[in-house]
């Protein structure tokens, strides 16, 4: 497969900078004068912001020709287990905080002040708004949620929300958190790339969830097998440990996660952590336990989205826009990462998360459904102090993709809603904010009885509880708080 490379856009970057050192007049009273501003502000945004990733601008540009960008991470990978990222995490500095600078204009968008008058936002308001306000009344420890539209890179709405630390802002950019089973979107299209195909069948034994040495062996007590959709669909961490180990080698998963831009810089307004992935080359297993997303490998929101939006678009790269190009501004080709057939394949086995999988449920909720939504669900969680992480990203519909989505919570051990429902409820809003006539109409997906014996028994292990629906414009008065439900232990779940 040949690889397309384009260079980052980041022309927007400096009109960035001018903007975010300016009031309605153009400038912050005492402020230096503007080129002394926008290269104090490019300095700020190069260096650490309290993030695994330190300098985001050397994770895509130190490169010898033929060499590709995010083979090596830009700086060593913190261990999940020994130093959780999140544990340093600072805010962002207002004067980088775009969305909080921003305000509503006369035609009800969000803009922010520029040299040459006000500039509008790609951003939603009623979508953010309607996402903010959920975080907020589920009293999250810490949540993020991007809808994105994946043709365009169009960032339609960035919330988060932190009961815990009021203080933080800028979630949905920092990659503190563990990517977990999202990896295995990456994996999942290198399997695909080195020729499996969604419905090739792999048996095990042990569990679905459990990963050791012993149970990576063929056996005769493998009893239970799963296709490589069905292994996605219910994050069956020993099948996709088994196919790492067999058929991709340490270069192969790297190069794969490069395409997908880990270990990169992505451009974007907003200052963006590098989503760092540490592959290891020396010890066999903990290669295969990264493969199934149990590595030190961690992932920002806004990456989250992009990466749904890969399928999405039929194996196309397209960076993320926070500012609403003009209507003569050129439309950016992306950048090919993966074949249409991968991209079909991966979008296959995404389905069945939704379909079938760990998502099965809260997709399911009466009233509440996506038609034609596919995606990833993770879970991981850190014990001193428990953190529960989880992730949903994915995008919708199928056949015409329109929005793409990506959702993290942390929790404690009591918690009132996790990503999936998030995730969902982000897709299902924004579907509802689309203009009419957007979407052709779609049937149903398929009856809503369990497609095997243990789908009950696998959704209640991902831990998707039903929660009050949040109404497709703010309600006058917020539905009762939903109970708080324990978290089961996460490491053996998807």
């Amino acid at each position: 497969m040949t690889l397309s490379r384009v260079a980052p856009a980041t022309l927007l970057l400096p009109l960035f900078f001018l903007l975010i050192g300016a009031d309605e007049s153009g400038a912050l009273p005492g402020s230096p004068e503007p080129e002394t501003e926008a290269a104090a502000l490019a300095e700020a945004g190069a260096g650490d912001a309290g993030t695994p990733d330190g300098g985001l601008a050397e994770a895509g540009e130190a490169s010898d020709a033929g060499v590709m960008l995010g083979l090596v991470p830009p700086r060593p990978v913190p261990s999940r287990e020994a130093d959780p990222p999140i544990a340093h995490l600072r805010p962002l500095p207002a004067k980088q905080d775009v969305l909080a600078r921003a305000k509503k204009d006369a035609k009800g968008r969000l803009v922010v002040p520029g040299p040459n008058g006000a500039v509008p936002l790609t951003i939603d308001p009623v979508l953010q708004e309607q996402l903010e306000r959920t975080l907020e009344l589920y009293q999250v420890p810490f949540g993020a949620v991007v809808v994105l539209e994946p043709s365009t890179g169009r960032v339609l709405a960035m919330a988060e929300h932190s009961q815990s630390r009021p203080d933080l802002r800028g979630l949905a950019t920092r990659a503190v958190f563990p990517a977990a089973s999202i990896f295995k979107i990456v994996t999942g299209a290198a399997l695909l790339e080195a020729g499996l195909k969604p419905e090739a069948e792999t048996c095990f034994h042990g569990g679905k969830r459990r990963i050791s040495a012993k149970l990576l062996e063929d056996s005769a007590s493998d009893g239970q097998c799963h296709s490589l959709a069905a292994a996605m669909g219910k994050s069956a961490n020993v099948i996709f440990a088994k196919l790492t180990q067999r058929h991709l080698s340490p270069e192969s998963l790297r190069r794969a996660a490069a395409r997908f831009h880990f270990n990169r810089d992505i451009p974007f307004p907003v200052p963006t952590d590098v989503s760092l992935a540490a592959v290891p080359e020396e010890d066999g297993f903990r290669f295969a336990q990264t493969g199934a997303g149990f590595g030190d490998v961690y992932l920002s929101p806004l990456h989250g989205a992009l990466l749904a939006a890969v399928a999405a678009n039929g194996g196309v790269w397209k960076d993320p826009v926070l500012f609403e190009p003009g209507a003569d501004a050129p439309s950016t080709p992306g950048e090919q990462v993966l074949s249409p057939e991968v991209a079909r394949g991966l979008t296959t086995m995404m389905e069945a998360t939704v379909t079938q999988g760990t998502a099965r449920r809260v997709f399911r909720e009466r009233g509440m459904r996506v038609p034609g939504a596919v995606g990833k669900t993770g879970t991981l969680a850190d014990n001193k102090p428990f953190r529960d992480y989880s992730w949903f990203v994915g995008f919708a519909p199928k056949d015409n993709p329109k929005l793409a989505v990506a959702a993290v919570i942390v929790n404690e051990p009591l918690w009132r809603i996790r990503a999936a429902w998030l995730g969902r409820e982000g897709l299902r809003l924004g579907m509802a904010r689309l203009p009419p006539g957007a979407l052709a109409p779609q049937k149903d997906d398929a009856p809503d009885v369990p497609g095997e014996e243990d789908s009950e028994e696998e959704e209640a292990q991902e831990g998707d509880t039903p929660a009050p629906a949040v109404a497709t414009t703010p309600a006058a008065t917020p539905p009762a708080t939903p109970e708080e439900t324990p978290a089961a232990s996460a490491m053996s779940q998807p």
